[in-house]
């Protein structure tokens, strides 16, 4: 079992979400950084679906009541056992507290333990889903995780991952909306990510964009990465535990909002048009 000693702001489970449910009101959910929880999983030897923890700016602190085989991806952070900081793949003696420390760069890190964190899956995934409270809840003082078998030996090495660039650069295809606001205003500034941003959407902030068109549109289906302009004109992009539908203009879709995963406020974002 794994217990938690601090949760941090929030720690909650992640795997590879629940895709194909959208139809039923079911957002996707989901780790944020998934080539971060792929590594994660192949250091510790685990399928790439296995659930682990995923932490915000300044991590959690955790005791295991058996050995195990961990490892921490995604946002760089300290990595201590009972306080020796350590790195890589790490063996976690019984009774030991792993502690992840503050995001030196980045937002969210990536706990992963040999076996997988084997709470009950809810429609096919272990993952907390942030806006419908689907899936086990966010971590919590006292909390208990239990935790699988091992399925196969640790990796011992792999390639890091790149930092988060100082720009993000985001491809965007337009559509279904784009005739209701000045898109090419879109594509010409630069916007700033806010610090309200969440596992929802990754909000704004800069220049309103000006509308093009007046009215209320009916609520329509929202996808991954859907860019919706609300009336204040401050874009935001739909991530993981988005609503599946909504009654602000979509003006186009992201191919790939991994890099915001790590995104901090006050980084910068650009928007490409795809065609």
């Amino acid at each position: 079992m794994i217990e938690v000693i601090r949760p941090g702001p929030l720690t909650t489970l992640q795997d590879h979400g629940r895709p194909g449910y959208a139809h039923l009101g079911v957002p996707r959910s989901g780790a944020l950084d998934a080539p971060a929880v792929r590594l994660a999983n192949r250091l510790v030897g685990n399928p790439s679906s296995a659930a682990v923890l995923e932490t915000t700016l300044i991590g959690c602190a955790v005791r295991f009541t058996a050995p195990a085989v961990i490892a921490v991806t995604g946002a760089p952070a300290p990595v201590t056992v009972d306080g020796a900081r350590l790195s890589g793949v790490i063996e976690v003696p019984a009774g030991a507290v792993v502690e992840i420390g503050r995001a030196s760069a980045g937002v969210r890190s990536y706990l992963a333990v040999a076996g997988g964190i084997d709470v009950a899956p809810v429609l096919g995934s272990r993952s907390t889903d942030t806006l419908s409270g689907l899936g086990p809840p966010r971590l919590a003082d006292g909390m208990t995780l239990p935790v699988g078998r091992p399925y196969r030996d640790p990796a011992w090495g792999a390639d890091l991952l790149p930092l988060p660039p100082a720009e993000i650069l985001l491809g965007m295809r337009l559509g279904p909306r784009d005739d209701w606001v000045d898109v090419e205003a879109l594509f010409a500034r630069s916007w700033t990510v806010s610090p309200v941003s969440n596992r929802v959407a990754a909000r704004l902030s800069g220049s309103s964009l000006p509308r093009r068109r007046e009215g209320e549109l009916a609520s329509e289906g929202l996808v991954l990465g859907a860019v919706q302009v609300p009336a204040d004109g401050q874009p935001l992009i739909f991530l993981a535990d988005h609503p599946t539908t909504g009654g602000y203009p979509v003006v186009g879709v992201v191919d790939d909002v991994t890099p915001l995963a790590q995104a901090r406020p006050g980084s910068t974002v650009r928007f490409r048009d795809l065609g």
